[in-house]
Parts: C-alpha cells; sequence; structure tokens
C-alpha cells in the first residue's frame, strides 16, 4: 500500500447450487489464492455462499442455518491472512431474509452490509424470498456479537490516510440513486459490488460502461464481483464478467463464462487528489454513516497495473486517429476564432522545419480554411543563421511552398553579428547570449512583418518545451496565439504524422515524415559537418521521459518519489534506473525555477486535462521553492521512503 496502491481482487468461485460446504470450501480456497498474490481487498459474488439462484430454497430453514455455518468459517478463515473480504450470503434478522455482503477481517464479521433494491422485474423475482434492507444501518446481535448491520456500512483503515471501503449488492449500482453515492460522499474512496448478473445480448458493454461510470462520478476504486458458472441455468445463465475500475478507466476485467480471479492495484491516493481538486465532488453535510474499524499491514505493493509510456497519446489505433483530428479541430477554431475577432488579414509563422513549427503552420492553413481565406496569406517566415542545417532548410521552404502559404527568407546572421558588436560580446563565445540573440532576433522579424501584413504571430512553443522553461524569454517564448501551448512533444509527433498518414500530396507527406525524422534542435548552434550539433534531448533529456513525469506530476499530483517508482515499470529495459532519476531531478529544478516564463504566457486553446496557462490550468508563484520535492526524490533513491 506504499504510494497509496491497494490490490484489489474481483473473485467468481466454482459453486453448486444450495451446496454451501462445497460453496464455502471453494471460497477459502480462493481467499488462498489472493492471498499469495498480495490481495488486500477481495470480493466474491452476490449470495455465494449458497448460490444466487436458490429460489424458494431460500425459504428453507436448513439452507440458511448452513449458510450461517459457512458464513462463519469463511469469516473464521480469514484469521492471519492480512485482507478485508466481501462475501455475498442469505442473514435473518429479526425473522426476516436479507441479502447482504459480509465485511470479514481477520476472522472476524466486521458488518453486513444490505441490499437496497430488490430487483423484482424480468427474470428477477428477490422479493418473493427477500426483504429491503433498512433505511438505516444499526447493530444487531448475530451469534451472540453485536454487528452492524445496514446500508451505506464505511469500513475504515487507519494505518492508511483514505483507505475507507464501502459496499453495496448488484441491483443497487443500476439503480436511479445508488447507496455507493453517499458512501463516497462521506468518504469511501472504494466501493465493492458483490453481484449476480445475468448475461443477456449486449449487457455485458452496458455493464462495463455502468462500472466506469459509477466510478468516474464518485471518483472512486470500483470492485466488481460477479456470478458465474455454476449458478443455474434453469432459465438465465452466469458469466462472471468482474471488473476492477477506477476513476473511469477499467483496470482489470474477466474473461466471461471463465470462472477466476482478476487483480489489479487501485490508487487510493490519487483518488483523493482528484476529489481534492474537482470542487463538485461536494462531500456530505453531515457524517451519519457507520464507520467500522478493520486492519491490514501496510506494505510495498508489487504493481501489476499498466502504466502507459506515453500518456498523452492513445494506444489503440483507432484511437489514436480520432484524438488527433479532434486536436488539430481545436487549435484550428482556437485560431479561427481569433484571426476573425482581430480582424487580422494574415497570419505570420516562423518555420524552421522542426516538428513544433510545422504543427503551427498545419493548424494555420486548416484555420485559414475554416475562415474560408486563401492560405496565400499565410506568411512562412525561414530564417536561416549561424546553425540552419541545409535539411532543415529545404523542408521548411518545401513544406510552405506545398501548403500554400507565401514563403519569406529573411537571413538573420549580419543582424545578430551587428547586435554582438553593439553588447560587445565576442560572436565565439557559444553561450546562451550567443543562442538566444537569435532567438529574440527571429521574434524581432516575425513581428515586424505581422505589423506590416497587418496580421498575428503564431506561437510554435508546446507544452513539454514551457513546463522545462526551454525557450528564449520574449524570444520563442512570445506570440500573439500559441496554437500548440497545451500540446506535449510526444502528442506533436504524433499530430505531424497523422497529418502525414492522411494528406493527399505525396511530396508534403515525404517532407513531413523527413520532418519527423530530424532530430529535435533549436538549431542555434553552428553545424558539425553539415549536420545538427545541438540536440535538446542530448541536454534537458529524452522528452518522454519529461512528458511522463509532467503527466503524473500536474494531472494527478504524484510525488516526485512516486513518479520515479512508476517511471521505472513503464520504461523498463529502455532506460536505466539513474538515467529516470536524473531527468526527473531536473524535471523538478527546471519546472520549478521556470515558472516566471508561463506567468505571462500568449493566450492558447487547451486540448487535454493537463495544461500550463497562468490563467486556468496552473495558478503557480514564479519564485516557489522546489526544495521539499526535490528531497522526496532523493529519498526514493536512497530508499528512504
Amino acid at each position: 500500500m506504499k504510494d497509496g496502491f491497494i490490490k484489489a481482487a474481483a473473485v467468481t468461485p466454482d459453486i453448486r447450487v444450495a451446496d454451501v460446504a462445497f460453496n464455502t470450501e471453494q471460497i477459502c480456497a480462493n481467499i488462498d489464492r489472493a492471498a499469495e498474490n498480495g490481495a488486500k481487498i477481495v470480493v466474491f459474488p452476490e449470495l455465494c455462499i449458497t448460490g444466487y439462484t436458490c429460489g424458494d430454497l431460500f425459504t428453507q430453514d436448513i439452507l440458511i442455518e448452513k449458510a450461517k455455518e459457512g458464513l462463519r468459517r469463511v469469516a473464521a478463515y480469514t484469521k492471519g491472512r492480512d485482507m478485508l473480504a466481501f462475501v455475498g450470503a442469505p442473514v435473518t434478522v429479526d425473522g426476516e431474509l436479507y441479502n447482504v455482503a459480509a465485511a470479514l477481517n481477520d476472522g472476524k464479521i466486521l458488518g453486513l452490509t444490505t441490499k437496497t433494491f430488490l430487483p423484482n422485474y424480468g427474470e428477477f423475482y428477490e422479493m418473493r424470498q427477500f426483504c429491503e434492507g433498512p433505511a438505516h444501518a444499526r447493530e444487531i446481535l448475530f451469534d451472540g456479537e453485536k454487528i452492524p448491520f445496514g446500508p451505506q456500512l464505511l469500513f475504515e483503515e487507519a494505518g492508511m490516510e483514505g483507505m475507507v471501503v464501502s459496499a453495496e449488492i448488484c441491483e443497487d449500482v443500476w439503480s436511479a440513486v445508488p447507496p455507493s453515492i453517499r458512501a463516497a460522499r462521506e468518504g469511501a474512496a472504494i466501493i465493492v459490488n458483490c453481484s449476480a448478473s445475468d448475461e443477456t445480448i449486449g449487457k455485458a458493454s452496458y455493464r462495463k460502461s455502468l462500472i466506469e461510470g459509477q466510478s468516474a462520478r464518485l471518483l472512486c476504486g470500483y470492485i466488481y464481483a460477479n456470478a458465474g458458472e455454476g449458478e443455474s441455468t434453469t432459465d438465465v445463465v452466469f458469466g462472471g464478467h468482474n471488473i476492477i475500475a477506477e476513476n473511469g478507466i477499467t483496470l482489470a476485467f474477466g474473461k466471461r463464462f471463465e470462472n477466476g480471479s482478476v487483480y489489479s492495484e487501485i490508487d487510493v491516493k490519487r483518488i483523493l487528489s482528484e476529489r481534492r481538486k474537482n470542487t463538485t465532488f461536494q462531500p456530505a453535510d453531515e457524517r451519519t454513516l457507520m464507520r467500522i474499524p478493520f486492519h491490514v499491514n501496510v506494505e510495498k505493493t508489487t504493481l501489476t497495473r499498466a502504466f502507459p509510456s506515453l500518456p498523452f497519446v492513445p494506444g489503440e489505433p483507432g484511437e489514436r486517429t480520432r484524438r488527433c483530428e479532434e486536436i488539430l479541430l481545436i487549435q484550428a477554431m482556437g485560431l479561427k476564432k481569433r484571426i476573425a475577432h482581430t480582424h487580422a488579414k494574415s497570419a505570420v509563422v516562423g518555420i524552421s522545419g522542426g516538428l513544433d513549427s510545422t504543427l503551427a503552420l498545419l493548424v494555420t492553413a486548416k484555420a485559414f480554411d475554416a475562415l474560408g481565406m486563401d492560405r496565400k496569406r499565410i506568411i512562412a517566415v525561414t530564417m536561416p543563421c549561424f546553425g540552419t542545417t541545409d535539411r532543415t532548410y529545404g523542408n521548411a521552404c518545401r513544406m510552405s511552398e506545398k501548403l500554400g502559404a507565401s514563403l519569406r527568407e529573411v537571413p538573420i546572421a549580419e543582424s545578430v553579428t551587428q547586435h554582438f558588436k553593439d553588447i560587445g560580446h565576442d560572436e565565439n563565445d557559444h553561450s546562451v547570449t550567443y543562442e538566444n540573440a537569435q532567438a529574440r532576433e527571429r521574434t524581432q522579424v516575425i513581428m515586424d512583418i505581422a505589423n506590416q501584413e497587418n496580421g498575428m504571430v503564431i506561437g510554435t512553443g508546446d507544452m513539454s518545451e514551457l513546463a522545462l522553461g526551454w525557450a528564449t524569454y520574449n524570444g520563442d517564448h512570445m506570440s500573439m496565439y500559441g496554437v500548440n501551448a497545451s500540446v506535449p512533444k510526444t502528442l506533436v509527433r504524433h499530430l505531424v504524422r497523422y497529418y502525414a498518414d492522411t494528406c493527399e500530396d505525396g511530396t508534403l507527406r515525404e517532407v513531413l515524415y523527413d520532418v519527423l525524422d530530424t532530430p529535435v534542435s533549436p538549431e542555434l548552434l553552428p553545424p558539425k559537418d553539415g549536420k545538427i550539433a545541438q540536440k535538446t534531448e542530448d541536454l534537458v533529456g529524452p522528452y518522454e521521459l519529461h512528458d511522463f513525469f509532467l503527466y503524473y506530476f500536474l494531472r494527478f499530483g504524484y510525488e516526485p518519489a512516486k513518479i520515479y517508482r512508476i517511471a521505472k515499470y513503464a520504461f523498463a529495459g529502455e532506460y536505466k534506473d539513474e538515467i529516470i532519476y536524473k531527468w526527473l531531478y531536473t524535471f523538478c529544478k527546471r519546472f520549478f525555477s521556470q515558472q516566471f516564463k508561463r506567468s505571462c504566457l500568449p493566450d492558447g486553446p487547451k486540448v487535454g486535462t493537463v495544461a500550463l496557462s497562468p490563467r486556468g490550468d496552473l495558478r503557480m508563484p514564479s519564485d516557489a521553492c522546489a526544495a521539499v520535492w526535490l528531497e522526496n526524490l532523493e529519498a526514493a533513491r536512497e530508499e528512504k521512503i
């Protein structure tokens, strides 16, 4: 449970209808398997002690007594097994029969959560045998012990902040007002569901979307264990289909018509972070639900859930294509509005032959098409200087021409050399002054051309560069509208590739492919043997690492130690641990020290959940100190946390 991860299991055991002894044996065997796999929360299906499909056999005293014995046995079996288990069972209270989820921990029955909504339609007739649960929880005597009984019981592990678990049963989550809503508002970070949902055509996809939707709506983890093979097939068939979800995303799911277990790790800290940020997630005004303590050992959880190394880029090709088209449209529509509002007659793009300026030019062309403006009013300006290579220069020119823009070439070497003389800088001194003078000269050129042409300068810088402060203040840092400001570098690459893959012009396609193959560089230092001498990723680190760091740092508020841990999983075999550590340390230092550049960013459209606009997503002081974050990371390397 280190870093907030807790391993969960949703289990569909083999059962026999009304054979409590066999079912109990199978449940205990699965408890052993779950314990061996490190699961701390284990969920079994609805009424699995007896089988859900017992029908009127539930009115037989002998079955109910055997169920009680079976429940006691399973509870005792959890002794020393370091887990919180939920098992479905029929239980009589005050002469009435209830469908409950029994919470078991360290040999004890901690509580009996009652089913609130009993389905009595179609193939379901639960009201024939069971009573609806009470409106509020209370304590009952069960085998001579006082045990909480009722809806929305909260089970709380004091040793782990926010580790609060609540249960609901099958139909409860299908209802208009699921009990889990109140439980989540009173602090439940994980909802479990002991279920017996039969299979009909199309139901599986709806069930999955329902569980994902509930976990998203409640900003929670959701563990759904469903009845499967072994239930009666007199009229219906049960197919298992266990699901573990977190905040709208399925972490693990079981095959239908195949009994077994699914495992994953729910990130409780991530859930709590999301709730803190989301002001529409309103905690309950009054805390009225019963809270019951449980205990499991807090230890490092072996991670099995996936952490994509490119979190900004969808892994599934179809979804990636849809996402790229949508992002390009958002960028173009933002620019379209700004051009129309300012009555600009042209757009000026400084074009280098690199990825960012390529994307900016493509977006500008798309915006002009939407406005019905002639692409000739797009002025693509190439400004060769000391570091420009033939490859990037040629690509910039060919691309501009194929897109129908007006190409201008403004060499700036003489202007920069004169500037060095003016300020007394030795042109053989290739320090930051040497580099930034070129970037600022280029910005002056395109700003003045925009004035000449009654136009606006389109910014090219991307979100990854802004996060690292890899931009020249009042140089490429500045524009009149920054279309790439919330697009990370890893996504820029896929957007350009998408455009290349889908464009009909073969020559343009080849140019774009060559741009994609060109090393990322500001080209501010003289080439070596005609090739790019200054490679950005050699200086600040691989952008795929920095985008990974940025995503988890801002999207979920992960501390650096936790980012370091999951990065080692995500990039196993690609980067050594010390390389990941080095660039994460760099990321933390630069992210804090370079905030002053982000505090005065030009306008630009937000395209995803992570953005750096000082007017929207990141209200951060420019002089915030990084010491706490760096200490956290250093402690992780020394394995102190």
